[in-house]
């Protein structure tokens, strides 16, 4: 047996590597989620344009970037490898370009492709150009052959992404509060992250808070998303069992009728103070963008909104009977790990709002002056390619996080090998949080249990077990189309 165990794990590690999973991330990022990126930005409409220009628009369209090069004092262009940028203390970076066109009064007048920066590529990826060469290739381009790569080399020295463990965003989460249960919910759709608080209070009523809108009844959230008869609601809430909870929260808000009547509601409990129409499309706004936006932000999915929202309060009267536990925040299935592709992610679409905030600064400065500038002369691709590689350089990312690229550990292979596999949990060192230090079941096979350091960081500081990888968030659209061929149908 124990040959046959060995036989099969030497099989294993000589078709898989440490960091694949990491890698995986890292093409999906480049493949799929920078076109994502540009597709959330599309439309750029500045607020100032020429007089005799009553509609004028810069599109985005399509991105792509090409293998590492390195542009030479005298402009000359050649492929770089990791070897030269080790020793030249230069960035191993892929110059990306983007197709950009100028709308005037919906006539496309200006398209062209520009470089809009450079972006660290990971060795071994895809886009790097030691992938699939051979161990001999290897050893001719300087590179250690049994090296995994998995990491980034920023002006000559190699960076690694720790790996951030964080709540699984887009599930709600039932547990106990101060005063009885509170749910919680993280939509995150694009660069929004909007938490979202289920409540009930002493007066037996359910309220909803989330982003400006705090403490709404959620009778009157799910009237205002377009369901709007009683008998509906209590259906869609629960069709078998009554909850007294459920009728007192009808009885309360029987008075409001329409949709309109159910938006003024809240309109007036959040203070908007405009006249009624703009009051009424204010807040169907914030309905669409900031209400679950992970379920959609048109106005078709308002009522997808409202199902969910059913859903939400018949899980929490459940729970507050008896019926079901509360969730278990230490539990690796209510987790999510965010890899260098999620992270790069982040980091990309917080520096393009930067990158588009200053493009339009600029046209509207020339603008100001009575030219209407070439879209070619206002990008400057420096601004991005500078922001990103300060944050892989120093570690200070999004949301004021620190320590998230690191400089590779060499003292030996295996304190290498260990430092491309860190997990580290968005936890204050600083504070007891016992529960969240503790060795869970669900960490087997998953994460090591020996590994962590002693001291401040135990627990919080992890790492990912040998034959641990992580599955892509495009693979969870692969799980759903194919659930889709064998007959599940969505509610409509």
């Amino acid at each position: 047996m124990y040959k046959y165990g060995k036989t099969l794990i030497k099989k294993y590690f000589d078709e898989q590597s440490f960091v694949d999973s990491d890698i995986e991330s890292f093409n999906n990022f480049m493949e799929k989620e920078l076109n994502k990126i540009i597709e959330e930005n599309k439309e750029i409409v500045p607020t100032i344009i020429p007089h005799n220009i009553d509609d004028f628009k810069i599109k985005f369209d399509k991105i792509w970037s090409v293998k590492p090069e390195i542009t030479e004092a005298d402009g000359s262009t050649r492929n770089i490898f990791p070897l030269e940028a080790r020793l030249r203390k230069l960035t191993y970076s892929a110059p990306t370009y983007i197709e950009v066109s100028a709308h005037i009064n919906g006539v496309q007048r200006e398209s062209f492709v520009t470089q809009i920066g450079n972006i660290p590529i990971m060795l071994k990826s895809k886009f790097c150009h030691l992938n699939k060469m051979s161990r001999q290739e290897l050893i001719e381009k300087g590179e250690d052959p049994d090296e995994p790569g998995g990491y980034f080399i920023i002006n000559g020295t190699e960076k690694v992404l720790i790996t951030i463990e964080d709540l699984a965003s887009n599930k709600f989460l039932i547990e106990h509060g101060t005063s009885g249960y509170i749910g919680k919910l993280f939509s995150e759709h694009g660069s929004f992250k909007i938490p979202h608080t289920m409540e009930k209070l002493k007066d037996g009523l359910f309220y909803l808070t989330f982003t400006r809108v705090k403490r709404i009844p959620i009778i009157v959230v799910i009237k205002a998303l377009g369901i709007l008869k009683d008998d509906e609601i209590i259906r869609f809430i629960s069709k078998d069992e009554q909850y007294d909870e459920i009728i007192l929260n009808m009885v309360e808000f029987a008075s409001i009728k329409t949709e309109e009547e159910a938006l003024d509601y809240i309109a007036k409990r959040i203070g908007v103070t405009q006249s009624k129409e703009v009051r009424m499309e204010r807040m169907k706004e914030i309905l669409d963008k900031y209400l679950m936006p992970h379920i959609g932000i048109t106005k078709e999915d308002r009522v997808f909104k409202a199902y969910n929202l059913c859903k939400m309060i018949k899980r929490f009267l459940k729970v507050s009977k008896g019926e079901l536990k509360t969730d278990d925040k230490d539990h690796y299935m209510n987790k999510k790990l965010k890899l260098s592709g999620d992270l790069l992610a982040d980091l990309l679409r917080l520096n393009l709002k930067v990158l588009i905030g200053d493009l339009l600064y600029n046209f509207q400065r020339i603008v100001k002056r009575g030219k209407l500038p070439s879209i070619k002369v206002i990008i400057r691709d420096k601004l991005l390619t500078q922001r990103i590689y300060s944050s892989m350089a120093t570690g200070n990312w999004v949301s004021g996080r620190k320590g998230i690229s690191q400089r590779i550990q060499r003292l030996n292979y295996l304190e290498m090998l260990s430092h491309l596999q860190r997990v580290v949990s968005p936890l204050s060192a600083s504070q007891e949080n016992f529960e969240a230090r503790e060795l869970h079941s669900t960490h087997l096979g998953r994460l090591c249990p020996i590994e962590t350091p002693e001291g401040t960081n135990i627990g919080l500081r992890k790492n990912l077990s040998l034959l641990c990888s992580i599955s892509n968030e495009s693979n969870e659209d692969e799980v759903v189309k194919q659930l889709k061929n064998f007959g599940l149908k969505p509610v409509k």
